[in-house]
């Protein structure tokens, strides 16, 4: 089965895994708990009015969590390599194998540079999809932004990864629509 492992767990990071587990692929995600979203109060966050950012990352996270996402909560990454199958994650609990690699580690940008992703000044280089110049490789967030790092862009640059990880998976342009009739048979079996 393809694994997709996720560096961090804010809202870039949890949007590409909620995106990839929703739609079958194993998705781990390791997460510090260090996002900035810790220090927020949202008013400008599409479809919240006024919520704090502890409280939206945790409801963020229960979300992945729901549809089947694996959190490593406390467990840091602190090296990825290229293999011939995909990467390797370092951690202090051991070694981790993932076929895709989300990056979403806000302005830490030591991975990528680690991992030879290419740069453009401070900044780590991606396409539309936010991929790397490492195949299979994404970066997401202040990564790749200056100075535009707002969660909502941040959760955009994820699901686009996320999306573009599906797509390759898939082998043509991948499309998350749900439908109220999805909510129902997803939320349905779940409480049952």
């Amino acid at each position: 089965m393809t694994h997709i492992a996720v560096i961090g767990g804010g809202p870039a990071g949890l949007s590409a895994a909620l995106f990839t587990q929703k739609n079958g692929l194993e998705t781990t995600v390791y997460d510090t708990d260090n996002t900035w979203m810790h220090k927020a109060h949202f008013f400008n966050y599409p479809g919240i009015g006024s919520q704090d950012g502890t409280v939206l990352i945790d409801t963020m996270r229960r979300q992945a969590e729901s549809f089947g996402v694996t959190v490593e909560q406390g467990v840091e990454v602190t090296d990825v390599s290229e293999t011939d199958d995909g990467f390797t994650l370092s951690t202090e609990e051991g070694d981790a194998e993932a076929d895709y690699v989300v990056m979403a580690t806000g302005a830490n940008r030591e991975i990528a540079e680690a991992l030879g992703c290419a740069f453009d000044g401070d900044l780590v280089e991606v396409d539309l999809s936010m991929e790397t110049s490492v195949t299979d490789a994404y970066a997401t967030g202040a990564m790749v932004r200056a100075e535009e790092w707002q969660a909502v862009i941040s959760a955009g640059d994820g699901a686009a990864a996320g999306l573009n990880i599906l797509s390759k998976e898939e082998g043509e342009h991948f499309h998350d629509f749900d439908v109220p009739a999805d909510a129902d048979a997803t939320f349905g079996a779940m409480s049952e």
